[in-house]
């Protein structure tokens, strides 16, 4: 536990993901958090959030900011798109024996019930909304890959909820890159936001009735 914490304060600190890889680093993640189940403690909200910080502050790959969002919001997209695929690609090899898998540490059967349930729930948008919940958006695509969800209308969601999540949350970033009041709260503002959307989440896996 000490260990993962430790990881959820290097990633939403801008200078230590700027030393260890940069925003190459962010489209790493953010693959790992959308397609591999490993990854669903992987904060990603906030990564972005720091991502659009960054993107304002440094002149990498080009010297213009107006052509870095853009070059970052693209190939950080293709990671979270990518990521889905084999999420899905995953989820239609393993079919209904992963619903049976023995919990262990890095898996939790929970979670891809709560993913399950909101599937069956909002239908095929629930692949672009499970970009905005914390942990769903991790099983979500490997549930649509269960059910057979038809291949195309996967991809079509996978490209409009990925760009959606990573575009708003990095543009949010990018904006108030330059405000001094978020510069000197960014740790406070980083905890808010993860606390927003990860609470609601781990509020209903705790107090779900069981059925």
């Amino acid at each position: 536990m000490e260990s993962i914490l430790e990881l959820f304060k290097h990633l939403t600190n801008a200078d230590w993901i700027t030393q260890h890889g940069g925003l190459y680093l962010v489209a790493l993640i953010v693959f790992a958090e959308t397609g591999l189940f490993v990854g669903f403690f992987l904060p990603g909200d906030s990564l972005l959030f720091v991502t659009g910080l960054i993107i304002a502050q440094s002149a990498s790959p080009f010297d213009s900011a107006a052509l870095n969002l853009p070059y970052w919001i693209v190939l950080i997209t293709l990671a979270g798109i990518i990521g889905n695929l084999v999420g899905y690609w995953f989820g239609k090899k393993t079919g209904p024996i992963l619903f049976e898998r023995k919990d262990t540490w890095l898996f939790k059967r929970k979670h891809l019930i709560q993913a399950k349930e909101f599937y069956e729930k909002k239908g095929g948008s629930a692949i672009i909304l499970a970009r905005f919940i914390p942990i769903v958006r991790t099983f979500a695509p490997i549930v649509a890959g269960v059910v057979h969800m038809e291949r195309k209308k996967f991809l079509l969601y996978n490209i409009i909820g990925s760009f959606a999540w990573v575009a708003s949350m990095t543009i949010t970033g990018y904006c108030l890159g330059e405000n001094e009041w978020v510069k000197s709260n960014l740790e406070k503002i980083v905890i808010g936001l993860i606390l927003v959307t990860t609470l609601p989440v781990l509020y209903k896996m705790i107090f779900a009735k069981k059925k």
